[in-house]
């Protein structure tokens, strides 16, 4: 299992404000964190196997997961 952050607040510990105050103010932002949230957990069931899939799925998954972050990252940052 990846111990990198992957919780929008660990990934972005200087912006949790932002966050919070967009995931209430922007509907889009709110969409895009909450599938991001669904996606993350769906990594973390796979990669315990508690929801196994194969390695090719679960990279194409943390793939996602990273053009999301960047897509969040680019929000923040325009902040």
């Amino acid at each position: 299992m990846s111990d990198m952050p992957h919780k929008l607040p660990e990934a972005f510990p200087e912006d949790v404000e932002t966050i919070e105050r967009l995931q209430a103010s922007d509907a889009e932002f709110a969409d895009l964190a909450k599938r991001y949230h669904a996606l993350n957990a769906e990594i973390a069931l796979a990669e315990t196997n508690v929801e196994p899939t194969s390695d090719f799925r679960l990279e194409d998954m943390k793939k996602h997961r990273l053009q999301m972050l960047d897509e969040i990252a680019a929000i923040l940052h325009a902040q």
